[in-house]
């Protein structure tokens, strides 16, 4: 089994490779302890590599180096209490269906069955940076994949694997339902 290090890069590669973002956007973390690895501020998804990661406290400040979710990242860390990962893509399904502002419901078989509900939540702009860390928390402790209105998936797993399989897995769901409403 890779370490946790290159476990992410794996996993937040796959998301660059499927669509799933841009060349720079999303960003991802894996814990280990009280050290949270985080995805550096700009980070290519197809060039990233492990070493560049950024080692985080999950009781600190991030540095200045770390992803600006890097907040959001650690205070989901710190809800859950146990190693794990969380993963942020830009699916642009799940973005397009959540301008309405209306929780997520997949309306596929697999997709219902995994997530009867994807919580959309709804931040302005301007508040992000201080809103979103608690509301994706909370939203977080309670389901393994929620969507910030207009911005994407994140999604929280035991492993770095599990967590792109969420992030994955919303937005064929949002495919599915954009093809469907079609």
């Amino acid at each position: 089994m890779p370490d946790a290090r290159t476990e992410l890069v794996h996993y937040y590669r796959l998301l660059r490779q499927h669509g799933d973002n841009d060349s720079h956007s999303g960003n991802g973390s894996i814990r280990e302890g009280a050290t949270v690895w985080i995805t550096p501020t700009g980070a290519c998804g197809d060039t990233l590599e492990p070493d560049a990661l950024v080692a985080c406290h999950v009781e600190l400040a991030p540095p200045v180096r770390a992803s600006s979710d890097a907040p959001l990242h650690l205070a989901v860390h710190a809800a859950l209490s146990e190693d794990g990962a969380v993963l942020h893509s830009h699916g642009p399904h799940t973005i397009a269906l959540s301008l309405a502002g209306d929780d997520f419901r997949p309306v596929d078989f697999e997709g219902r069955m995994l997530f009867p509900r994807v919580p959309v939540i709804d931040i302005p702009l301007e508040a992000h940076r201080s809103a979103a860390p608690p509301r994706l928390a909370e939203t977080l402790a309670e389901h393994p994949a929620a969507i910030l209105r207009g911005h994407g998936i994140y999604a929280r797993g035991r492993n770095a694997e599990e967590a792109y399989r969420w992030c994955s897995q919303v937005e064929a769901c949002a495919r599915i339902a954009w093809l469907a409403r079609l």
